[in-house]
């Protein structure tokens, strides 16, 4: 299961987003939040990282006016490898090279076909291990630190 959630900037987003990721058979829950009503970004990425963290979601998309803020949120929650991306070519490496378990998307600054297809690039690619397992295994200790 996927996990989404947004602020009040990304709700609108997040809704297009769900649409589409239910067209696609994914299932997500939604962590909020669900009015345009001002509500604290780090409160809402604290809930939906801790669902992937936990294990009972695979991985979070991350909804703000930017991106940057939930981002910033999400890596520091242990165990969240974040990227906030505006384009597919940062989403799909985000994934291959660095094992991203969190996409963070600014809805003040991405078209909702271009935010889909990002959404899209982050889920379809796959981490490819091999000389990216050691980096990889290099950022998780520094968690430890």
């Amino acid at each position: 299961m996927l996990a989404i959630c947004s602020d009040h900037a990304g709700v609108d987003l997040k809704e297009i987003i769900k649409a589409h990721l239910a067209e696609r058979g994914i299932e997500a829950k939604d962590f909020g939040t669900y009015t345009k009503e001002s509500v604290d970004y780090p409160d809402i990425a604290e809930k939906a990282c801790g669902a992937v963290v936990s294990g009972e979601c695979d991985k979070v998309i991350l909804i703000c006016g930017t991106g940057i803020g939930m981002s910033i949120c999400a890596n520091k929650i242990k165990g969240i490898r974040c990227c906030a991306c505006s384009d597919t070519y940062s989403a799909r490496l985000s994934r291959n090279h660095n094992d991203a378990n969190a996409l963070a998307i600014g809805a003040r600054v991405l078209g909702d076909e271009l935010a889909k297809d990002i959404v899209d690039s982050f889920l379809n690619a796959e981490f490819m291990g091999g000389k990216h397992l050691k980096r990889v295994e290099k950022i998780n200790a520094l968690e430890n630190k």
